[in-house]
């Protein structure tokens, strides 16, 4: 089973930068997007013969998730529940019969960090609606969760140290959030590759010079660790300031 997640930084722009050339090779059995910037009723593309579920913010052009699967879910949940993070259509819940896959898109800290402490809110509330999925069947998260973890996950680790996504506030909750039962799949098969990014700045020639960061993730809940294949990132792919990342399962 191949899962796919790219933040396209706007679902119709990356449509006139080749983003369906990609989802059709590409072949994925569940493919997530974040930052649609759009609303569902705005939608006028053909992604059959994928079911799509939606997830958008009130404030149009903002944020939003879209979830396509070529198995039609069993069920599908917007949100936390938590009514202060249910607004900026942040998270798909789709649950099949193995799993339940959440597409997610973490909330940047912001410059000046003037959303940081919200940030710490979020983290503490979506591990916690994550331990609750548990409680059921296996969790495979993956999505834009705006941090690098460790130093090796960014090229310029020392002049970012206070800088929104590599805060000590932001990789601490991450480090958490591991240790409560989740694998960053990619490390699982990758522990000291280098150089390995899915964002970069659209300043300085970043994407060039692969001046990046990984902030964009899968992961999986211990239990499927036995099922884990292989883990990727795609950065050749275009049409965004991130790349796509993936994940192979194989169910035995």
């Amino acid at each position: 089973m191949r899962l796919i997640s790219w933040n396209v930084n706007g679902l119709r722009a990356a449509m006139t930068k080749g983003f369906m050339d990609f989802f059709n090779t590409i072949d994925a059995d569940i493919f997530c997007i974040q930052e649609s910037k759009m609303q569902e009723a705005q939608s006028t593309f053909d992604f059959s013969p994928y079911y799509v579920s939606w997830n958008d913010a009130e404030k149009k052009g903002y944020s939003g998730v879209v979830t396509f699967s070529k198995t039609k879910p069993l069920s599908v949940t917007n949100d936390m529940g938590i009514e202060r993070h249910d607004k900026e259509g942040r998270i798909i819940c789709s649950e099949f019969s193995r799993f339940f896959l959440v597409n997610v898109y973490t909330p940047n800290s912001k410059s000046e960090l003037e959303r940081l402490e919200y940030r710490q809110e979020w983290e503490d509330d979506f591990r916690a609606y994550l331990l609750n999925l548990h409680k059921t069947k296996p969790v495979v998260v993956c999505g834009d969760l705006n941090v690098a973890h460790n130093e090796i996950d960014l090229k310029n680790p020392k002049t970012n140290t206070r800088n929104a996504g590599f805060t000590i506030e932001e990789r601490t909750k991450f480090s958490k959030l591991l240790d409560s039962g989740f694998i960053d799949t990619f490390r699982y098969f990758y522990p000291d590759k280098v150089g390995a990014y899915s964002w970069w700045s659209y300043r300085a020639n970043a994407r060039a010079n692969n001046t990046g960061w990984r902030i964009d993730y899968f992961l999986t809940t211990s239990d499927l660790k036995d099922d884990l294949k292989s883990a990727f990132i795609c950065p050749e792919i275009h049409g965004s300031d991130h790349c796509p990342v993936g994940l192979e399962l194989e169910f035995k």
